[in-house]
């Protein structure tokens, strides 16, 4: 139970007020019943420790579906000035650029519900997943060097997808800087053969069906109606993002005593951005996102390959398109507002996502009237929401959301009071085919190991930090 003290601002919003040795105070966006859940880990001694680091800028935030993490807590934002603020590992997380991507087809669910089964095991089937997965895709160094650096346009170059799938990912699919040269050794054999596979622990590729339309100007923009069968992958850079978070948090860690500044939490290691050790991390933190990228690129294009298949339908008879694609672990340099003013910052999101306003230059064309698509998954079983950005983020929150439910139950926690359960079948009542590669992965991932996902988002969407667009349910899943 955390100690810290915080303050009421209004229904959404609360307060760590600034304090020993904080350089800013702590915004927290909840509810009542939700406080009261953050209240029971030590994410809001994170919230205030994070506070202390250099360079922050007007607070250290955190989303309602904030809970305990390494360093920052997950579902952490905190923005740095670029000359005298830090870089932490531990801010962005260990899967660097895991992200969420949703895909639209011209199906509806009475299209495909009779072959729900074939269409999961067939998914199962051709999608790798589970702890230490392999793919098909088999590369020469120099190869796997050129999608650290290209990205998702790397994938698209090869056929995995069309270009205009790009322009519907955040930052187009490649983050600038990347330098392969930056990435040990290590973490490029743990990437070897991963590139096109799913993971484990709580990534998925999910089948779902739009249930409701809450905005239908942004839900026109989306190319979201009532019925339409939707699929949400939820996958990141795999053992190369960890390596990499492991390598430089070694470092950084080792250099800590040398800092010119108190650290509240050795997991809080970091290094100015504008140092030798900070640039570094990030020229391979880039190579980390890209390869998540195009890693979520591939895996879209096997989904529509499945898709067919095991429908026995064409590609046109499908029609499946890249909706968005974000990213919720991840440092970028990005334009903000902080005091009316304009400023280059180093943002970091921790199971937190960019959504950007309406009318924002780095949007596709056909979205800039109603703002970014912010894909909100729930647990499994659930569904997920579709959300817009807005003017309100950007000016309050460095254009930032929450990215998802968030849990309440670690996953030994969770394993253990699942132990005697057969979560499968019991989910498949509910009207949710699921598959996975493990048992024990099931047991972790319960529903009810997460927040209710309707509260987590009337928080963003009472507070203005995203509006909602529309909610979708699962129907069939795949899980790591």
């Amino acid at each position: 139970m955390s100690d810290v003290v915080i303050e009421k601002i209004d229904r959404y919003r609360w307060r760590i007020p600034q304090r020993d040795g904080m350089r800013v105070p702590g915004l927290i966006y909840a509810d009542e019943g939700l406080m009261r859940d953050i209240s029971r880990d030590e994410s809001l001694r994170q919230v205030a420790n994070v506070a202390h680091l250099p360079g922050i800028q007007r607070a250290s935030l955190a989303m309602p579906d904030v809970h305990w993490g390494y360093g920052f807590p997950i579902g952490g934002v905190a923005a740095f000035d670029l000359q005298e603020g830090v870089i932490s590992p531990g801010g962005v997380g260990y899967d660097i650029n895991c992200g969420v991507r949703l895909l639209a087809t011209k199906l509806s669910i009475d299209d495909i519900g009779h072959k729900m089964k074939d269409l999961v095991a067939g998914l199962f089937r051709d999608i790798p997943s589970g702890v230490g997965s392999s793919g098909a895709i088999r590369l020469t160094q120099a190869e796997r060097k050129k999608v650290l650096v290209e990205g998702a346009r790397w994938a698209v170059n090869q056929g995995y997808g069309a270009p205009e799938d790009l322009s519907a990912t955040e930052r187009g699919g490649v983050m600038e800087g990347a330098d392969p040269e930056r990435v040990s050794p290590r973490a490029l054999e743990r990437g070897k053969d991963q590139l096109g596979t799913l993971g484990s622990g709580n990534h998925f590729l999910e089948i779902e069906v739009v249930d409701e339309i809450f905005d239908d100007e942004a839900a026109r923009a989306f190319g979201i109606e009532p019925n339409q069968v939707v699929v949400m992958i939820h996958s990141g850079s795999r053992g190369l993002g960890h390596q990499v978070c492991d390598d430089y948090l070694a470092l950084m860690v080792k250099k800590s005593k040398s800092l010119d500044f108190y650290l509240p939490d050795r997991q809080l290691a970091c290094a100015y951005i504008q140092s030798s050790e900070g640039r570094d991390y990030m020229a391979a933190m880039a190579c980390a996102a890209n390869y998540a990228w195009a890693n979520r690129q591939i895996l879209m294009h096997w989904t529509s390959e499945s898709f067919q298949r095991v429908l026995g339908l064409s590609p046109r008879d499908i029609s499946m398109r890249l909706v968005y694609d974000v990213c919720h672990n991840i440092a970028t340099i990005e334009d903000l507002v902080v005091e009316g003013k304009s400023k280059r910052l180093c943002v970091h999101r921790k199971g937190a996502i960019r959504a950007y306003p309406p009318g924002h230059r780095e949007l596709p064309d056909r979205y800039r009237a109603v703002g970014q698509p912010v894909l909100i998954p729930g647990d499994m079983g659930t569904g997920s929401y579709l959300l817009a950005g807005t003017r309100k983020a950007f000016e309050e929150t460095f254009g930032s959301t929450c990215h998802g439910a968030g849990r309440v139950m670690s996953r030994s926690r969770a394993q253990k009071e699942s132990a005697r359960r057969q979560v499968a079948s019991e989910l498949e009542k509910r009207g949710v085919i699921v598959m996975a590669a493990g048992r024990e992965t099931l047991q972790e991932e319960v529903p009810e190991a997460y927040k209710r996902l309707e509260d987590v988002v009337n928080v963003v969407h009472g507070a203005g930090l995203s509006r909602k667009v529309a909610r979708m349910r699962s129907v069939g899943c795949i899980k790591g």
